[in-house]
């Protein structure tokens, strides 16, 4: 247990229930984009502003908690997908930005964050996100993640016509690639992390694409509300199962 002295960092442990909900989060983020816009129709300029002002109040209660809260901080997380694969639709779709410009500017945008974040804090490990400034870079950067793996996973799954299942596999396939060289290569840590956290972005989209999309388009037809709902309802059970068990304790950095 942290003492008052001790720092509280305010995210989880990288643990399998993180990378589970993670997974989940970022399909979820996928289908309910499209849930919202098309099936709803609420437009995806309307859904964008809605999810969009959603997003900030949730992340006004995480940042409040001042600690790792599973619910909070997990909210904030399936948010920021949704909204991080808004902002790539709209500039694909309402602007006419390709995927293909829309994936280098998002790397360019990830990687000026993290060179800033570095710049002022010295270290990028999200085991020592204790103060509101290296929580802001930390939030800043994981929408930048789920925009740029947005855009990755369409443009190789739709522009480079590789479709939704062999690009899930092929990014499947990358991250096995990144663990094997954390757990045997030495890889490092921090850099196989955010690795592995961009990666998982396309891998959720294409199978969230692949569950929810018509025959006809390459998926299988089970649609966005089913899909959506099945994925919010496992992340749901998975961080009541952790704040009930008290698996989601706060760990010092």
């Amino acid at each position: 247990m942290p003492t008052s002295r001790t720092p509280i960092n305010r995210v989880p442990q990288v643990t399998v229930e993180f990378w589970l909900i993670k997974l989940m989060a970022v399909t979820m983020g996928e289908t309910a984009a499209d849930f919202l816009a098309v099936n709803l129709g609420l437009g995806l300029t309307a859904t964008s502003l809605l999810m969009a002002s959603i997003l900030a109040g949730a992340l006004v209660l995480q940042f409040a908690q001042k600690r790792y809260v599973p619910w909070a901080y997990w909210l904030a997380v399936v948010l920021i997908s949704i909204v991080g694969t808004l902002v790539t639709d709209n500039l694909v779709d309402n602007l006419g930005v390709s995927l293909l410009t829309t994936t280098i500017v998002f790397t360019v945008a990830l990687a000026a964050t993290f060179a800033v974040w570095f710049a002022y804090e010295k270290t990028l490990s999200i085991h020592a996100i204790f103060t509101a400034k290296r929580e802001a870079f930390y939030w800043l950067a994981i929408l930048f993640t789920f925009a740029l793996g947005t855009a990755a996973g369409d443009l190789v799954a739709e522009q480079f016509g590789l479709g939704y299942l062999a690009t899930g596999v092929l990014f499947g396939m990358i991250i096995a690639s990144l663990a094997i060289g954390y757990f045997f290569l030495g890889l490092d840590a921090i850099l196989g992390f955010w690795l592995v956290y961009i990666f998982t972005r396309p891998l959720g989209a294409s199978f969230g694409d692949l569950l929810s999309q018509p025959a006809q388009y390459g998926g299988l037809g089970l649609g966005t509300t089913i899909t959506s709902l099945v994925f919010l309802g496992t992340i749901i059970a998975i961080i009541a199962w952790l704040t009930v068990g008290r698996r989601g304790a706060v760990t010092a950095p």
